[in-house]
């Protein structure tokens, strides 16, 4: 087998698994849901809009599973933002968000618009609109004492629907009370951080009655079947749409939203996170200090009517306060994009795994790897565009050895082109002897056909790796290079890289000795540059940049190789 047979084996390859991959993620396309509204269902509707009831408190000193929710009723159509009882607005640098006490119930990232417009609104996280439900909600439960929820029990502390955090001040602190017939209370707040996009809930429990207080707190994320626009020009098609959780015990667990009715999950874990992730964003519950054992349940509730997918974790023992003593619980909840330097900042073991790089744990380390490659010629140059350049030119110089031996065994093989060729027309049609002739002549002449395969597979983990990097960075998302393409992670809106790469492919392989090829084999080769540039369409304008530079400056080096290894043809 020759080296171009091989190339071309790879080529082909590499089609198949993209081809693969995008219809598996068509194949895995969510039916769009819309929930019923409450005179469907028939049940009495809630201001907190199809929230499923607190799970069941287990009993003091026998920790039981949690029970599955049900839902109280559908959403009020009526209710919204500015009339919901009980919540408040807060606003920093960097969030808007909608907060009962008990929910977050809706959540605008400020710095994210959705599309590259000037006027366009900012990304939506949270929802609490009935057909796009997204919420985190956390409460208490308890088998023995009354105890608040995430649907009713707190109320805000201070008068006032809103709070906003001043241009002097780093922190805004929103509190909320719940107060029970028994002497206990329960101050809750949300504290905020200037530019931080994690928000810090702690609960401070208060004994004043004359009997012990227990509960058991729990926190869970909610949403509704999410609508998703599919195909190969649409990079959410690719990224993981679903929740991801991590526990000391079992380690890191992911699963798509689609896959929700292959049944509930149910485990005991400790120092565990829950997230619910999507293409370039995600939401987490994660612990703030290290966790006793917690259950961890994962399933699907229909008590609405339309599919709400929940993860929830809940304490496995309960906290008992004395009479006249206090005590604490806090979280931290991430509302915000998967940026890499604040995840790694949450000291958060496993939470770099909801930058999704790819489902194979070595391909993920590679998308890291290349990633911080990459963070850093952006430092040098402040342009994802000409980082990814650079990220060709440092490949190229450390592969350089071995294109140096690819291209020396390319001119060789172009020496003994006409030697084959006789040999070719010596055996005709019995291939196998021509084969062995063929291989007999490499071993005299010292030929290695596959060395120059070397340079090629090397590189394909690297292509299929900055394929997620694109897919999944959001430090990418919506960034430019130059002229007409303003958007990296988006396909090419003029065609020319792709063009610009079938011209480089069809030019590298003007150059590439095709040698022991039969006829129908050299026309599938040249079919490639046109299959490559087709392909190339739907890609990344970020992956054809790389791709376009890599071919182009390989281009040149086979070329520079040729003229200077190059040598007469040996006749026969």
């Amino acid at each position: 087998m020759n080296q171009t047979r091989t190339f071309l084996i790879l080529a082909w390859l590499m089609v198949a698994t993209l081809l693969w991959m995008e219809w598996s993620k068509e194949k895995a396309a969510p039916p769009v849901a819309t929930a019923p509204t409450a005179a469907a269902t028939g049940a009495a509707s809630t201001p907190n809009g199809g929230i499923p009831a607190a799970p069941v408190a287990p009993q003091a000193g026998v920790p039981d599973a949690p029970a599955l929710p049900s839902a109280p009723g559908a959403v009020a159509e009526t209710a919204t933002p500015a009339t919901s009882a009980g919540a408040v607005r807060v606003e920093t640098d960097v969030l808007r968000l909608l907060v009962d006490g008990g929910s977050v119930r809706r959540a605008e990232l400020l710095q994210y618009p959705q599309t590259r417009d000037e006027s366009s609104p900012p990304v939506i996280l949270f929802d609490d609109d009935p057909g796009r439900f997204y919420a985190a909600q956390t409460g208490w439960v308890s088998a023995t004492n009354p105890a608040p929820n995430h649907i009713e029990g707190f109320v805000p502390e201070a008068p006032g629907t809103e709070y906003r955090l001043g241009d002097g001040s780093d922190t805004l602190v929103v509190p909320f009370l719940w107060r029970g017939a028994d002497g206990v209370t329960i101050r809750r707040t949300f504290t905020f951080q200037r530019g931080q996009y994690t928000v810090a809930v702690r609960d401070d429990i208060v004994n004043n009655g004359s009997a012990a207080w227990q509960g058991v707190a729990y926190r869970q994320l909610m949403r509704g079947s999410p609508n998703i626009k599919r195909g190969m020009t649409n990079p959410e098609s690719f990224s993981l749409t679903g929740a991801t959780w991590f526990g000391a015990n079992n380690g890191y667990s992911r699963r798509w939203f689609t896959d929700f009715e292959d049944g509930k999950v149910q485990q005991s874990d400790t120092n565990a996170w829950i997230a619910f992730v999507q293409h370039h964003f995600f939401t987490a519950w994660l612990p703030d200090v290290p966790q006793a054992e917690v259950e961890v349940v994962l399933d699907t509730d229909r008590s609405s009517g339309a599919p709400r997918y929940f993860i929830r974790d809940m304490g496995k023992a309960p906290i008992v306060v004395a009479p006249g003593q206090q005590a604490s619980a806090s979280a931290r909840l991430w509302i915000g994009p998967k940026l890499v330097e604040q995840i790694q900042a949450q000291q958060v073991r496993g939470l770099d795994r909801v930058v999704d790089y790819s489902r194979f744990t070595i391909m993920a380390w590679l998308g890291e790897g290349l990633f911080r490659v990459l963070a850093l010629l952006y430092g040098v140059f402040g342009n994802w565009g000409w980082a990814i350049v650079g990220l060709v030119l440092l490949v190229k110089l450390l592969m350089y050895p071995l294109s140096v031996a690819q291209y020396k065994s390319m001119a060789r093989m172009r020496k003994f082109q006409p030697r084959i060729a006789q040999l070719k027309e010596r055996y005709g049609d019995d291939k196998q002897k021509f084969q062995v002739a063929m291989m007999e002549l490499y071993k005299k002449e010292k030929i290695n056909p596959v060395g120059g395969c070397l340079p090629i597979l090397l590189q394909m983990p690297i292509f299929f790796a900055l394929y997620w990097v694109l897919l999944e960075s959001v430090e990418l998302r919506h960034a430019p290079w130059i002229l007409w393409i303003q958007d990296l992670t988006a396909r090419d809106p003029l065609f020319i890289l792709p063009v610009i790469n079938a011209a480089v492919m069809w030019a590298t392989q003007k150059l590439s000795p095709m040698v022991g090829m039969d006829p129908m084999q050299q026309r599938i080769m040249q079919m490639m540059p046109l299959v490559f540039g087709v392909m190339m369409v739907f890609f990344p304008a970020g992956l054809v940049l790389y791709w376009v530079v890599n071919g182009g400056l390989g281009l040149l080096q086979q070329w520079w190789m040729i003229r200077k290894y190059s040598e007469a043809p040996v006749k026969a």
